[in-house]
């Protein structure tokens, strides 16, 4: 006789539960500030949530899977400012809207290999390697930019770049469909491909993974230049979206994303999470900055409500591993 009570069905909820606490949490947000707002719950405060969380969403995306290998990028925010300069001026010289789109991409993509290969081949610590590559490329953009706003201008090529960032393809806003389809891949690299799995086994031990064969410097370098990518095609969108490119882009887009993650159950040891967790947690900030901004909470407070919710995500995700 079945007993719905027996200690493995009580386990077994316990461990869901734990499993979709990020999940649970969401709803649980969007049923409060509903009530407590009425001008939450609206299809155009909707949108304008996931068209601003995007942005964050898309760089969770490959910082998700540099943690996965026990990896972090500080360089995201600074990356981001500097694709996003350079495309502005591609874009200003009137160069075709692809042309400015690819080069943005190949940047970004280039400077996450050479984080790859300090990490990877150098032997250096991801932090410290992210942490100077974070202090380059702000240099850097700040040099190229000579500290100044880059507009886009007013040509067809610029009209163009910015349907990235303010077009809404079949009433959706592009942004949308963006970190719709980045997510979608990033679920079948991870889950359907030989380098997701590449990536889990890595970040669960390295030495095991490194003595199956596999290049595990070759898994990493791969890891940031994905990341890279994912980050300036983040920067394209941003740009898109203020028709210009700000030399200070950026400052403290690398905490958001690794709040993403860290809220989405990713273990910062690696080894451990979903890139739908990832959705979820950025998610998760997007709809608390909005319904902060809502009630009137002023920026300073709502620093100090984010900084609560990571640290007790933190704290819920060490009880559930133990």
């Amino acid at each position: 006789m079945n007993n719905s009570n027996s200690p493995s069905t009580s386990r077994f909820n316990k461990e869901w539960l734990l499993e979709q606490k990020s999940l649970i949490a969401l709803i649980v947000l969007i049923i409060v500030v509903s009530f407590l707002s009425p001008n939450f719950f609206t299809v155009d405060n909707l949108f304008n949530i996931l068209q601003q969380t995007s942005v964050n969403a898309i760089i969770a995306v490959g910082m998700t899977l540099v943690i996965l290998t026990s990896g972090i990028d500080l360089s995201v925010g600074s990356l981001l400012a500097l694709t996003g300069a350079v495309a502005a001026t591609l874009v200003g010289m009137e160069l075709n809207v692809f042309v400015a789109l690819g080069g943005a991409l190949a940047l970004g993509a280039a400077m996450g290999t050479i984080t790859g290969v300090i990490v990877a081949k150098g032997k250096v610590q991801a932090f410290i390697a992210t942490l100077v590559m974070m202090l380059i490329l702000r240099g850097a953009t700040l040099q190229f930019s000579e500290g100044s706003p880059i507009n886009l201008g007013f040509s067809d090529a610029s009209d163009a770049f910015e349907w990235f960032g303010i077009g809404r393809p079949l009433g959706i806003p592009t942004p949308i469909w963006i970190m719709a389809i980045v997510f979608i891949g990033a679920w079948y690299l991870l889950n359907h491909t030989r380098l997701g799995r590449y990536i889990y086994a890595l970040g669960g031990n390295e030495a095991a993974t490194r003595l199956s064969g596999i290049s595990v410097d070759r898994v990493k370098i791969i890891v940031y230049a994905l990341c890279g990518m994912l980050t300036a095609l983040a920067g394209v969108i941003e740009v898109g979206r203020l028709s210009s490119a700000q030399p200070t882009a950026g400052l403290g887009y690398e905490l958001d994303a690794i709040a993403a993650v860290v809220l989405g159950g990713t273990s910062l040891a690696g080894g451990k999470g979903r890139i739908t967790g990832t959705l979820i947690g950025a998610l998760i900030l997007g709809f608390l900055s909005n319904a902060l901004n809502l009630l009137g909470i002023s920026a300073y407070f709502q620093m100090i409500v984010k900084g609560a919710v990571i640290l007790l995500a933190v704290l819920v995700e060490n009880r559930s591993s133990k």
